[in-house]
């Protein structure tokens, strides 16, 4: 069957949609909220606290720990030539810019550093608009642009952007004669 005739199908016979509903609201109604019901039933205050715990303690420091590795295990070896500085707060959290790599003095481009979790793929995560805008800030500030490697066990997972990073190194590198 085609998309076309299914569509049509659908608009005009809509009892097939009705069942359909009914279905999903049977499956909801007597399978998924009895099920999460048990669940929380059995919920304790502990089961929340080690929650708590191992999400702020355990998977912050595991992130701090994963960003390091990626910076200094891997791309300081790969750009010996480059300076590595963690942001400043007001660039990490309002600007997106986990590592900054020094060409020159003031020279450098942003590194932000993602879990391959983000959007479960590296290949479908894009950008929000305010983080589109602080990279260009960053530029601005900076000359130099922003990349975004992803972390997978302390390792960078799109490698591809390594030969990115070097076209912006060696851009960077171009100093222009003073008249």
């Amino acid at each position: 069957m085609n998309q076309h005739y299914i569509k049509l199908l659908l608009q005009n016979d809509k009892s097939i949609l009705q069942e359909l509903g009914t279905r999903l609201h049977e499956k909801i109604t007597q399978v998924v909220i009895p099920e999460w019901q048990a669940a929380f039933a059995e919920l304790s205050e502990k089961d929340c606290i080690d929650y708590i715990y191992n999400l702020t303690i355990n998977r912050t420091f595991d992130g701090y720990i994963r960003e390091k590795s990626v910076v200094y295990d891997g791309l300081a070896k790969i750009f010996p030539q480059i300076r590595f500085e963690e942001s400043p707060p007001e660039l990490d959290h309002a600007g997106d810019v986990d590592y900054l790599g020094y060409v020159t003095e003031n020279k450098a481009f942003g590194i932000q550093i993602k879990p391959t979790t983000a959007k479960s793929n590296f290949g479908n995560y894009s950008i929000s608009e305010r983080m589109k805008a602080s990279f260009e800030d960053f530029k601005n500030d900076f000359g130099g642009q922003v990349f975004i490697i992803f972390s997978l066990d302390g390792e960078i997972a799109n490698r591809a952007v390594l030969h990115d990073i070097e076209k912006e190194i060696q851009k960077l590198s171009i100093q222009i004669p003073q008249k």
